[in-house]
């Protein structure tokens, strides 16, 4: 178990320390309340000292906002090369995830936040955290992010393809990006497929389109125990946990199916956090190895179906030809491509570092099978 310790009114204090993207605890504590000026908190988390917060909750939240305008005042610097744009930006967001990260409030042993005028967060915080076990300190931004989620969670997200609401859990991608979905609810079918597998399933969207669209049998399959955990859930809330069976498992699981679908991270970078695996796929480390392994998990006539991004193209992060060499050194060939464009609002953002490269964004559902030998 992490500890924070700090010193307050002349005490040694410590309490565990709680974060959910596994961030270490500051070495370097201060008290702090409502007299603190929002230039001096700035200076102080910029340094590298956490601020613990013991006066009214949203006067924290004030504070909190207050420090992200003066992190945002920072311009960013040009690049010479849209790789570089895109590594710079990941840094930038990341020194200032860390100095935001540096306001912290404390948690009661029952996950209470004892400040003035607080919220209830114990539900919420038992989600992400489990039991609570004593008292705790934690993020200020986290523990917002945290209450965002429980809320998402409880209301769930309308998915217009499947014709009802997912309910994301903290730490797993929402599918708030409907493109994606909308290509696999449209992708033709050959027959009635009697098994699928869902690999990567996230909050298993794909899972439950693929069972409406008559799918007999799905197997769903993810390495993070949060995000089988949030498939369980909303295939049972949808009424398709008896045909549905999502498992832990790095990819495949055992045997074979008629269609196997993979949503893989659409970026071949390092993540900075463990919530960030959803997006980055290091090496692409995900991609191959779905590549790898479509020919030898699929029954005679199956089709794999790779829903992919190309924005690591425009980000000169991946090439076209890298793609099209790693379907054919796994022994693949593309049998059709449906594409779309995306319809977030970060493509219609020109203040966005990247908005060259999300303007010329296109996701792809690309159908592959073996090559015939």
């Amino acid at each position: 178990m992490l500890e924070i310790r700090w010193t307050e009114d002349g005490e040694a204090r410590s309490a565990r320390w709680r974060s959910a993207n596994g961030s270490p605890p500051p070495a370097r504590v201060v008290v702090a309340d409502d007299r603190l000026a929002a230039a001096t908190a700035y200076r102080l988390a910029c340094e590298g000292t956490a601020l613990l917060w013991r006066g009214d909750f949203p006067a924290a939240r004030r504070l909190l906002r207050a420090m992200a305008r003066r992190a945002d005042r920072r311009p960013p610097r040009p690049a010479p090369s849209p790789d570089l744009a895109f590594h710079r930006h990941r840094q930038e967001r990341a020194r200032r995830a860390s100095t935001l990260g540096r306001l912290l409030v404390p948690l009661d042993g029952d996950h209470a936040v004892p400040l003035p005028r607080a919220p209830d967060l114990r539900q919420a915080c038992a989600e992400v955290y489990g039991p609570a076990t004593g008292p705790s300190v934690t993020s200020l931004r986290e523990l917002l992010g945290i209450a965002g989620a429980h809320e998402w969670r409880r209301k769930g997200i309308e998915v217009p393809a499947l014709g009802a609401r997912i309910h994301p859990h903290y730490g797993v991608f929402a599918p708030t990006r409907g493109e994606y979905v909308d290509l696999v609810a449209r992708a033709p079918l050959a027959g009635r497929p009697d098994v699928a597998f869902d690999i990567g399933t996230g909050t298993g969207v794909l899972a439950a389109v693929l069972a409406r669209r008559g799918v007999g049998r799905l197997v769903a399959t993810d390495r993070d125990p949060r995000a089988v955990a949030c498939a369980r859930d909303n295939l049972r809330r949808l009424g398709l946990g008896d045909r549905a069976e999502v498992v832990c498992a790095d990819l495949y699981p055992p045997g074979r199916a008629q269609l196997v679908v993979c949503n893989p991270p659409w970026l071949p970078a390092k993540p900075a956090s463990p919530l960030d695996h959803a997006v980055y796929d290091p090496g692409g480390r995900m991609l191959r190895g779905f590549l790898d392994g479509l020919a030898g998990h699929l029954e005679p006539g199956g089709e794999g179906w790779l829903i992919l991004s190309d924005l690591a193209e425009h980000l000169a992060l991946r090439t076209r030809a890298d793609l099209l060499a790693a379907f054919a050194a796994a022994g693949l060939r593309v049998v059709d491509r449906l594409q779309t464009r995306p319809g977030h609002p970060r493509a219609r953002d020109d203040t966005d570092p990247l908005h060259a490269a999300r303007t010329a964004e296109v996701t792809s559902l690309w159908r592959l099978t073996p090559a015939a030998r």
